[in-house]
């Protein structure tokens, strides 16, 4: 937003500007949008050089997805090449880590510095982590490799939907974010696949495949990236990045983290081990937020935060990646445990909704931008996400196969209604100003839902297991399953070595451990109703208002809006 204007929407997000009504300011918008935009444009034509942008995000987010999942599976091969022993956890988590705490400063540094540079370095630290890993001889080696890839694809993930952001207006996002976002599902869902096929033959080609996409994807980003951005001294650079800021959020956030990862694993979570970087962790993030209220340009602005729509959107993205991430985790185990299925089977009793969730989600996408309406996308997601874990509820150890299959599909159409229409809700009351903080903000709460997505699950499978044991009448198998390796034990031969007395036990003590997780996932997708009803309808943009838009050699016009002719 340039100094010489006031755009309506930052009124109501502006403390000083705190007793406005929200109707007010919306009819101050529809009457700013009849000035400032010169008329209601047409949909511009998209050059070749938009639709390889495009299909180079696709590639690359496809990659990063695939690199962040395919170490699932492969991880037992890796660990025993590398005798890693117990470091097996940080070789697993040390990418989403690094992944997590950096979105927030590389969305400062894309306001900086633009999109294209920091796409384009993004990918090549991607590409250097994932040749460290591939040639890694050492645990040590194979940690520094995925850390350097966790800060590679953080900034790959922010960027591909912020660039996203800047090429099209506000109306049309969903339909392009549908179609980046998609073939990163389909990159997480592929990942374990590929993980299991190429550790069979060789497990540095999981890290060395990503370096041919890379090659790919750099030259049509080279050549064809061109976003627009302000040019600024080094002398600026020094005074506008918030680095106190940056510093507290990276430290606060790997505290909480490293607590989570080894939370339950490593140390039990009554250990001071876990506690204290817990505790400290949640000073430092309180402490960052009181920060960056006074911060003069703080990398987080509280202005986000004020509009209810966009809290409101930025929390059901936080607990839609909390809840997709349970049913991706806890779905298998009741295949494995209770079934008694194979890892191979599994993975195809799966596909019904991991196949609705992809085309559903670009779907979702293209109905949003057609009808400029989210609202009504979001209640339904979590009518059926609420709906979907509860029908779980009735599953048992003989439920047919067309009945679990029903379940997921409910399931995995309620989250493609959200999963790609949240980020034009996020955005729609704010400024285009603030689309880099704000993209960050939700790649962030993305990625963060995704670690307690697989904490307070198993926090609640593990306890829950642990207190319904008593039904298992064999001292030596009840012992074997407590303390948190019933998740564990449940891919192996253990179970399937029982007597069979005892094997309906233990799937009794399974289906009710998996009846609280189940009502975890319900209680999510209820708080994400009441977020809804807090969300307020902001009409989209249909023209595109932004210095960062792809620069197709076009001037601006003269009041200083962007015209994307070509873009």
């Amino acid at each position: 937003m340039a100094d010489s204007k006031v755009n309506p929407s930052f009124i109501t997000t502006h403390p000083l500007f705190g007793l406005c009504t929200e109707d007010a300011m919306q009819q101050t918008d529809i009457v700013s949008a009849e000035v400032s935009a010169p008329s209601e444009p047409k949909p511009s034509k998209k050059g070749l050089a938009f639709w390889l942008v495009i299909l180079s995000l696709c590639l690359i987010a496809f990659t990063s997805s695939l690199d962040g999942s395919i170490i699932a599976i492969a991880l037992p091969e890796i660990s025993t090449a590398l005798s890693s022993g117990d470091q097996y956890v940080l070789v697993a988590n040390c990418f989403l880590l690094a992944q997590t705490v950096v979105q927030p400063t590389f969305a400062q540094l894309c306001d900086i510095f633009g999109r294209r540079w920091p796409m384009i370095i993004t990918v090549m630290i991607f590409a250097l982590g994932s040749g460290i890993a591939g040639g890694a001889k050492s645990t040590t080696t194979m940690i520094a490799g995925r850390t350097v890839q966790g800060l590679g694809s953080g900034g790959i993930m922010l960027m591909v939907e912020l660039i996203v952001c800047d090429l099209v207006p506000l109306k049309e996002r969903g339909t392009y974010l549908g179609i980046v976002l998609s073939t990163a599902a389909l990159g997480a869902i592929a990942g374990p696949v590929v993980g299991g096929a190429i550790a069979q033959r060789d497990w540095r080609w999981c890290f060395y495949i990503n370096l041919p996409i890379c090659a790919l994807v750099l030259p049509v980003l080279i050549f064809n990236l061109r976003i627009r951005h302000h040019k600024i001294s080094w002398s600026q650079l020094i005074t506008r990045v918030d680095w106190i800021g940056n510093i507290v959020f990276i430290g606060s956030m790997t505290a909480i983290l490293v607590a989570l990862f080894y939370g339950g694993t490593l140390y039990p979570w009554s250990s001071w081990r876990i506690i204290t970087p817990l505790v400290i962790g949640a000073v430092g993030w309180a402490v960052f937020h009181v920060y960056e209220s006074r911060c003069s340009n703080p990398c987080v602005p509280p202005r986000i935060f004020k509009h209810r729509t966009t809290s409101a959107a930025l929390y059901m993205m936080f607990t839609t990646s909390l809840a997709l991430q349970l049913v991706c985790f806890f779905w298998p185990l009741y295949f494995l445990a209770v079934r008694g299925t194979s890892l191979m089977r599994t993975g195809v009793y799966f596909m019904p909704f991991m196949f609705i969730l992809i085309p559903g989600s670009a779907v979702a996408g293209i109905l949003c931008s057609k009808t400029g309406q989210y609202r009504w996308l979001h209640g339904l997601g979590f009518v059926l996400t609420t709906l979907g874990p509860g029908l779980n509820l009735l599953l048992t150890a003989t439920t047919p196969k067309a009945t679990w299959a029903i379940f997921q599909i409910v399931d995995a159409l309620g989250r493609a209604c959200i999963l790609s229409t949240t980020l034009p809700a996020v955005l729609a009351p704010l400024t285009e100003e603030d689309v880099a903080t704000a993209t960050g903000m939700y790649s962030f709460l993305r990625s963060f839902g995704f670690v307690w997505g697989i904490t307070i699950p198993s926090i609640i499978f593990n306890n829950r297991f642990d207190r319904m044991s008593w039904k298992i009448l064999d001292d030596a198998v009840r012992a074997a399953l407590q303390g948190g390796r019933a998740y564990q034990l449940s891919t192996g031969v253990f179970l399937k070595t029982l007597p069979l007395d005892t094997q309906a036990q233990v799937f009794e003590v399974y289906l009710d451990a998996l009846k609280s997780v189940w009502l975890a996932a319900v209680a999510f997708g209820a708080s994400g109703l009441v977020a809804v009803g807090v969300e307020k309808h902001v009409p989209l943009r249909t023209y595109l208002d932004t210095d960062y838009g792809l620069d197709t050699g076009n001037k601006a016009d003269s009041s200083g809006q962007a015209v994307e002719k070509g873009a």
